[in-house]
């Protein structure tokens, strides 16, 4: 059996991808594809985590954990999704982007020492992802959130790269919140290890999300009339429909905290393109891409 840890991040999918592969756990289960209800594994795995102080569990615990998230008595791949992984939306960026996400990672890692797992994580814009998880967060001002941190040196690479370090034989798996709607199939298969035979239900959801109704039927009208041959013509078609009826005030992300210049945002976004490109050339690391 192999573990597949989403980790999210907070404010990319907002759990869509989850929800999706629940929608279709009967054609997922047929290829031994496990994807257990959240509530069975999240405050369970972090009990655990936290009673075992980083060390790594016994075949007893493990059996026990396992048997309490699964009813299944065999599997070849488990989906485990919490955004919570990595740490809370109150402390997503202090001293970095989720600068204790790795060792976190790790104590989880400890509760399953002896099977084989895999990270998956969606990244986003630090000039977009930080306003995000500010609202999503409660109880602290931004001075509290920010804890002094400038938002244009704000790295995903670091967290990748502590993944690497604490965690080295687990690959990663990476795509840009930006790309999401483009590359939604092709993400879906990569965390659920799905066969090219399977069809999931319900994988228009994220782009409905951002598209006009009208946009929408008239792109399924499109796609059934002339089927993509593969997944760079799907890409196509999504973005041309998306260029014509995308809804502004959710592909429009409006920018506004306090002391924030123009200047920043641009030089924030200059730093994340950069960063994606570090991450591409990461060993270990498979990056997905439009």
């Amino acid at each position: 059996m192999r573990i597949v840890y989403h980790l999210g991040a907070h404010c990319t999918d907002e759990e869509r991808l989850l929800r999706c592969l629940l929608k279709n756990r009967g054609a997922l289960a047929a290829e031994g594809i496990i994807v257990p209800g959240p509530a069975k594994y999240r405050t369970l795995l972090r009990d655990t985590a936290m009673a075992l102080k980083g060390q790594p569990a016994t075949q007893d615990t493990q059996a026990l954990v396992l048997d309490q998230i699964m009813s299944e008595s065999e599997a070849n791949r488990l989906i485990l999704s919490w955004d919570n992984f990595l740490g809370y939306a109150q402390g997503a960026v202090r001293n970095g982007i989720y600068s204790s996400g790795a060792e976190r990672m790790f104590a989880f890692c400890q509760v399953f020492p002896g099977i084989e797992a895999e990270f998956h994580l969606a990244i986003r814009n630090p000039a977009t992802f930080v306003p995000a998880v500010f609202q999503k967060q409660s109880g602290r001002s931004y001075h509290e959130f920010m804890d002094g941190v400038q938002v244009d040196s704000l790295r995903w690479s670091t967290l990748i790269a502590a993944l690497r370090a604490t965690n080295p034989d687990m690959p990663v798996t990476v795509w840009c919140d930006e790309d999401t709607p483009l590359l939604w199939p092709e993400v879906l298969q990569a965390v659920s290890g799905h066969s090219s035979a399977i069809t999931l239900a319900d994988t228009d959801d994220l782009v409905a999300s951002i598209m006009s109704a009208d946009g929408l039927q008239r792109m399924a009208s499109y796609m059934e009339s002339h089927p993509p041959q593969n997944p760079a013509q799907r890409r196509r078609v999504v973005s041309a429909f998306l260029d014509k009826f995308a809804l502004p005030e959710q592909v429009d992300y409006l920018i506004d905290m306090e002391g924030w210049s123009e200047d920043l945002i641009d030089r924030t976004t200059q730093a994340y393109d950069q960063d994606v490109s570090r991450i591409m050339a990461m060993d270990g690391v498979t990056f997905l891409t439009p």
